[in-house]
């Protein structure tokens, strides 16, 4: 099975979500680096 982001982003939002609720204050935290992570990606500048 070869893991791809399409497959990636799911899990992440999985995790994401469920640590949002055991710590309200992650949720910053974890949005700014998912946009951060996002836009690496989508520049190209990580494969």
């Amino acid at each position: 099975m070869t893991i791809s982001i399409a497959n990636l982003q799911p899990i992440v939002a999985l995790i994401a979500g469920v640590l949002i609720l055991i710590m309200p204050r992650l949720l910053n935290y974890i949005v700014a680096l998912y946009l951060i992570l996002v836009g690496i990606l989508g520049l190209g500048i990580l494969r």
